[in-house]
């Protein structure tokens, strides 16, 4: 790995640390960033690690002690016997920092338009998808990129998260650590893992632990790996099949939370008097019960109060601990007064 990957994933490191923290778990923060000092030192690490030791109780953690040099040539002793790290091409790599730093939302993430169909965003997941898997591209920052690419089917490919998406489209950049990807991302995180979202369309055997199935069929019996490869091929098959064929199924909204072109109307449910809008012929041409379309309604307004109240939270604890760490009693009080319009609504309902 390169100086410059081993300060990525030291980067990453520290920011789960501060999760790990953030969540009460001091053993897991004082593990990654020892972890990330020996990948790639820097004061920042050092001084949170001593915030971390500081924080957990006598007795409750095993301190790690700094490396001596015996430690570190007994190290390099043994990685000398271990197995050659595994290399990759330039092509990879250009299409990883394509991702991680010159992309500026999803749809540039996937090469598509904003006008692009579902299929059309479907099809480019999987074809980056398989260039991008960290089984296959190890080139520094795959992961982040294969997650970033997952992130960005699972937004554009939900309904109502693509449309919330292109409202905020135009909004500035949020100012963290990590601006560039919150600049894509924008908030906006699939529902699903990047490999839960590889396993939906390519199945668990397209790759394994040890690199690309194909790779291990080589050291078969020739008549075993035809029929292999075509067992291991049906799931792919069966997917590419039932995605093509969803585009057939898959009918418009009857409604939507946000007015547009094609949902003019307004209206209220009964109940919560939550806000909707229709299409001009909603009346004549709806034929279901309006009650329950109503309930459904409340319920995913709800659960998107419910997502956008703990996003805020998120942020507002991660304002106050940095503040926390780095003795910062004005940007403290100032994230405890942060107001959180989302969790206010969301208790007004509530009661």
């Amino acid at each position: 790995m390169t100086i410059e990957g081993n300060k990525d994933e030291a980067e990453r490191c520290i920011e789960i640390a501060q999760s790990a923290f953030t969540a009460g778990n001091y053993e897991k923060a004082e593990r990654f960033l020892v972890k990330a000092e020996r990948l790639y030192p820097t004061a920042r690490a050092k001084d949170l690690l001593t915030v971390v030791r500081a924080a957990i109780p006598t007795g409750t953690s095993k301190r790690t002690p700094p490396s001596s040099p015996s430690d570190d040539v007994r190290r390099r002793k043994t990685a000398a016997h271990q197995p050659e790290k595994r290399e990759y091409t330039a092509d990879q790599l250009d299409a990883v920092k394509r991702i991680n730093t010159k992309c500026k939302d999803y749809y540039e993430i996937l090469s598509v338009t904003k006008e692009a169909t579902d299929s059309d965003i479907k099809k480019a997941y999987k074809k980056l998808a398989l260039q991008l898997h960290p089984d296959k591209n190890h080139a520094p920052g795959a992961a982040e990129a294969f997650k970033a690419i997952g992130n960005a089917a699972g937004v554009l490919t939900d309904p109502e998260k693509r449309k919330q998406y292109d409202l905020r489209s135009d909004e500035a950049p949020v100012h963290t650590q990590h601006t560039h990807h919150q600049y894509y991302a924008r908030g906006f995180e699939s529902d699903l893992t990047a490999e839960e979202l590889f396993n939906m369309f390519f199945g668990h055997t397209a790759f394994s632990a040890g690199g690309p199935t194909v790779y291990r069929r080589r050291r078969e019996p020739e008549q075993r790996e035809n029929h292999g490869g075509l067992v291991q091929l049906l799931p792919i098959i069966v997917l590419v099949l039932l995605s093509m064929m969803s585009g057939f199924f898959i009918s418009e909204p009857v409604y939507s939370l946000t007015p547009s072109s094609k949902y003019p109307v307004p209206r209220e449910t009964v109940n919560l008097k939550i806000p909707y809008y229709v299409k001009d012929n909603f009346h004549t041409d709806y034929q279901g019960s309006l009650r329950r379309l109503e309930m459904a309604i409340e319920e995913e307004y709800i659960v998107n109060l419910r997502h956008a109240c703990q996003r805020e939270r998120n942020y507002r604890d991660s304002l106050a601990w940095k503040a926390r760490n780095f003795g910062d009693s004005g940007q403290y009080a100032e994230a405890q007064r942060m107001r959180m319009p989302s969790c206010e609504k969301l208790n007004k309902y509530q009661r």
